[in-house]
């Protein structure tokens, strides 16, 4: 079959990758031939464009390359812009155009995990682009915002106790610690201190139930992974990509 619609992921590493099996069973059943999505795990984004099919449409952005990419575009949608963090990317008039979608995944996503809770203040593990459009959710939902990180400039996890996450019933992992095939790993908090009040959500999804998502279910914590996001945020992308389509 010869493939006239290309679309693709690019990351590194895109170990077990959602997307492609996703996008497959989305252009089957929009009856949409001709068509297909590819994993394109690039270990840097020198000459990305030579690293890329000539005539792919738009392609997805993860870990690591959120913001990374951004100066290697043409233009930014405002939702990418008001966060400087890009997942979604679309030719465009012979353009490549930047957009965010994850902002849209977890402010939906994220609903039913908090319900009716009253949340004040928030706990966001990591300051990736991931991160960004985390922080951008929970800022518009007026909930105070704790950034952790191990760069220089932010509260390290060392410095985390009870009185801390006491304060942070909602906890957001955005980092990859955890994810397949590094189930072993996880965000290094004061487990010990979560308790029932505590909510958490994990951006991963693979595994379904992360080492961070099990140590707080252990404390009585309701818990959340990353799956639900990932799904709105690619029906998003697609509501960007299908005017590239002629069916």
């Amino acid at each position: 079959m010869v493939v006239k619609y290309k679309y693709g992921l690019i990351g590194y590493p895109l170990s077990h990758s959602f997307s492609p099996t996703y996008f497959s069973k989305k252009f089957q059943k929009e009856k949409i031939k001709k068509t297909s999505y590819l994993s394109y795990p690039i270990a840097d984004l020198d000459d990305l464009w030579k690293k890329l099919p000539s005539d792919i449409l738009g392609f997805n952005v993860t870990i690591p390359y959120k913001e990374k990419i951004i100066p290697l575009l043409d233009r930014l949608d405002s939702s990418a812009k008001s966060i400087m963090a890009v997942n979604t990317v679309k030719s465009e008039n012979g353009l490549w155009v930047g957009y965010n979608t994850d902002v849209y995944g977890f402010e939906k996503s994220i609903e039913t995990l908090i319900g009716r809770k009253k949340v004040t203040e928030a706990m966001v593990l990591g300051n990736g682009g991931a991160a960004k459009a985390i922080i951008h959710v929970l800022k518009k939902r007026n909930i105070k915002v704790n950034i952790i990180s191990r760069k220089r400039g932010y509260r390290g996890y060392k410095n985390l106790n009870k009185e801390i996450l006491s304060k942070n019933r909602l906890i957001v992992n955005t980092t990859p610690l955890g994810m397949s095939p590094n189930e072993k790993t996880c965000p290094e908090i004061p487990y010990e201190f979560i308790e029932q009040k505590h909510l958490l959500f994990d951006l991963i999804y693979n595994p379904k139930k992360s080492l961070f998502l099990k140590r707080g279910e252990r404390n009585g914590a309701s818990i959340k992974n990353g799956l639900e996001m990932l799904h709105l945020q690619a029906e998003r992308s697609w509501e960007i990509w299908k005017s590239t389509i002629n069916k």
